[in-house]
């Protein structure tokens, strides 16, 4: 933790230089960058799914900024390839925060505009986002994708991720970065739910319940308002046990 504890002490020298509390809480940004499952979504169009990402900032005290540039569909290689990481690279400052969450689009192997191999193109679009995200002076985030509602016939909870989750984990620890487990942590809570009742986090809805969906849905990926703020408990619980200096940002 070298690095991230000598950036850290300059962003306190800069707090004590302005006058402590003085500091606008607004001189740090906390970018999103990552997929479905952090994206802000539309309201309009009742339209029930929701990111974590988009719930994210109703935890943070008032000034904080979130730039959530998440997009549906994006995986580490495609993100870049639009120029979405150029826009977010143009923004950050130092001692700000980007976290990183992908994974479940870079393992379609079928959408060569996506598919990153997990010990390979994946793990290398992962370093680059830290190193470049450093470059900036800012401090990287690295979360692990979050479970699907993927449960087999006996009740099981099975891992669609594989090694992409596990590589975060890796680079996580050769680059030493902060992790967000959020995939060991989505389980817990899936398995905790259990088979029928974890329904309520995703877009589990009857035909008639929302019109965004006139012959309902079954989608074990995307969340819905439940699963979106549950999951974002767990990103705030991780916010407290790994980084304590962003976890004063928090509302009580």
């Amino acid at each position: 933790m070298l690095y991230y504890k000598s950036l850290i002490s300059i962003v306190f020298a800069l707090f004590f230089t302005f006058g402590g509390e003085e500091l606008r809480q607004d001189d740090i940004t906390i970018f999103l960058i990552g997929d479905s499952t952090v994206a802000d979504k539309p309201y309009a169009g009742s339209n029930p799914e929701k990111g974590w990402g988009q719930v994210f900032p109703l935890y943070l005290k008032e000034g904080v900024k979130v730039e959530n540039h998440a997009v549906n569909g994006r995986s580490t290689k495609s993100f870049r390839d639009e120029g979405r990481w150029d826009v977010v690279f143009d923004r950050i400052k130092t001692g700000d925060y980007v976290l990183i969450e992908f994974g479940h689009n870079d393992q379609k192997i079928k959408s060569p505009d996506r598919y990153a191999e997990a010990d390979t193109d994946y793990r290398n679009n992962l370093i680059r986002y830290v190193k470049e995200t450093r470059e900036k002076g800012a401090f990287p985030i690295l979360a692990t994708p979050i479970s699907r509602r993927s449960f087999d016939e006996a009740g099981v909870l099975e891992d669609t991720h594989g090694r992409y989750s596990e590589v975060v984990r890796e680079v996580s620890e050769e680059l030493d970065v902060p992790l967000f487990d959020l995939h060991s942590k989505s389980i817990a809570l899936l398995e905790q739910f259990g088979v029928e009742k974890s329904k309520e986090l995703f877009l589990h809805y009857r035909p008639g319940d929302y019109e965004r969906f006139p012959k309902g849905v079954a989608d074990d990926t995307h969340l819905s308002p439940t699963g979106a703020f549950k999951i974002c408990d767990l990103v705030v619980e991780e916010v407290k046990e790994k980084l304590p200096e962003l976890a004063v940002f928090l509302k009580d």
